[in-house]
């Protein structure tokens, strides 16, 4: 039997952090194994709200697959495309947008999220907006049927659905597959200062990337409790930063329960916590790091696997928009 197919991607804003670790390259390891699994360079999409300085856009395509390629990434099993360089999400995008109304894409809570944080107001880039539907292309057009997402972006999957649904409808049969909202155990890891999730825009994220350096100063700066003065006080676990990355890293599950029993009863220093954090973080980092600075050294061959994974890519959305367009049942030539 075929495996299920799995869609995700990032945004090429800049190289990946802990964040996105956490949130999705750790489980798309393990997709590549038992899903035909696309990893996709999502350029056009950063451009939404990057439009003025698309350079930043154009130069991270080759980071992100570098950190791709860094932490485990084969582009033997997964295929790495870019989202510009496949006109049948441009296509499909232009047919759904007549499929949605400008309320409904305003009610998406995703999107409204996402315009308050930006501060856009009324001054929303229509790209902005319509950024369900970019979604919703790239996801049928791979005919995907799992979508790693993060819980504030199940909408964009509900809304996906929604669109395949009618054009379900129009067509008179089952064109286009469901896609399933598949969500992180771990949930959305915080910012090293604990006030946001972890960005690069905020200026509070660990990268891939980081030297032994900047990963002892990013946990030494972590946010704790700060009511937990002196050793003997008691702490908080919850909304301490320090415990939620030891959670979502370390292994040893019955050591971190016990060092939040003695931080909550008193008498666990917020440094012994730290230390055993950087230990893991450096434990962590310390070959995806060496193997990005190797893999930096071949831009050759990193250009080479998103043109053979988007050559891949590029029949399997044509193909599918082809069967879109005649199922709807639009003028072929």
């Amino acid at each position: 039997m075929a495996k299920p197919v799995i869609l995700t991607g990032d945004r090429t804003t800049g190289p990946l952090h802990l964040g996105h670790y956490v949130g999705s390259l750790r489980s798309r390891l393990t997709f590549q194994d038992t899903h035909e699994q696309f990893l996709l360079l999502a350029d056009m999409q950063a451009l939404t709200d990057n439009i003025n300085d698309i350079g930043k856009v154009r130069d991270n395509v080759v980071e992100v697959a570098l950190d791709y390629l860094a932490v485990g990434i084969d582009p033997e099993r997964t295929s790495i495309c870019l989202q510009s360089q496949l006109p049948a999400l441009a296509e499909l995008s232009m047919l759904y947008l007549n499929l949605v109304t400008v309320a409904r894409l305003e009610r998406n809570p995703t999107i409204k999220d996402e315009i308050r944080a930006r501060g856009f107001g009324r001054d929303i880039p229509a790209g902005f907006l319509c950024y369900p539907l970019s979604q919703a292309a790239d996801i049928t057009a791979f005919r995907a049927t799992v979508v790693p997402v993060g819980e504030d972006q199940a909408p964009l999957i509900e809304q996906t659905n929604e669109i395949v649904r009618r054009v379900n409808a129009l067509a008179g049969r089952a064109l286009l597959p469901e896609a399933q909202a598949i969500i992180p155990r771990a949930g959305r890891l915080p910012g090293v200062d604990g006030r946001a999730k972890m960005s690069k825009s905020s200026g509070n994220a660990i990268p891939l990337s980081a030297s032994p350096d900047m990963i002892a100063a990013a946990v030494r700066a972590m946010f704790t409790d700060p009511e937990h003065l002196r050793i003997a006080d008691p702490g908080k676990v919850e909304g301490n930063v320090v415990f939620t990355y030891l959670d979502a890293f370390d292994d040893d599950r019955d050591a971190v329960a016990e060092l939040k029993e003695r931080y909550r009863r008193g008498g666990l220093g917020d440094s012994t916590v730290k230390r055993r954090l950087d230990d893991i973080l450096q434990a962590l980092i310390a070959p995806i790091r060496a193997r990005r600075a190797e893999l930096a050294n071949h831009r050759d061959h990193l250009v080479d696997v998103i043109r053979r994974g988007t050559g891949k890519a590029r029949q399997i959305t044509e193909r599918t928009k082809c069967d879109v367009m005649a199922g709807l049942g639009l003028f072929q030539l």
